[in-house]
């Protein structure tokens, strides 16, 4: 049985696994679903899967073409494009910068300055599937006289 994963953290990580997984090998929709539920998503549907694949190809961060199958319709191939190895890049080293703050903060630890700003853009790291070129800056708090109404 594969224990549940939060879908909060997995709806902001998958197009890198989406990526990761396309990089290792192109792969049609179905097929690249059970590579992920094989790798520990048992639970990943098609219908979790298919719009991120519709949205990476839409943003140029995948190709795709049609290869006839003896099985049925003809089947849509995936594979990165340069942009999604560059996206593939930057999501890998968001996250491991996150996990390192993550990490250090569940064990009572203090994260190192360094991680922290690489988890929240200030080193340049990108979403996946977009591309920014200054670093956000933290939204600011309402102040006291603004409410709901006010805006």
């Amino acid at each position: 049985m594969t224990a549940p994963h939060d879908t909060q953290l997995l709806k902001g990580v998958l197009p890198t696994l989406v990526l990761a997984a396309l990089a290792a090998g192109e792969s049609y929709g179905y097929e690249l679903v059970t590579r992920l539920q094989a790798a520990g998503l048992g639970s990943l549907t098609t219908g979790t899967v298919y719009p991120v694949l519709t949205r990476l190809e839409r943003d140029g961060l995948l190709a795709a073409h049609l290869v006839p199958s003896t099985s049925g319709p003809a089947r849509k191939y995936y594979r990165p494009t340069p942009a999604g190895h560059a996206s593939l890049t930057d999501g890998v080293a968001g996250w491991t910068a996150l996990d390192a703050v993550v990490r250090a903060l569940a064990s009572g630890a203090s994260p190192a300055s360094s991680a922290s700003d690489a988890a929240w853009g200030s080193a340049g790291a990108t979403t996946p599937g977009t591309a920014t070129t200054a670093s956000p800056s933290p939204s600011p708090s309402p102040s006291p006289s603004t409410t709901g109404a006010d805006r």
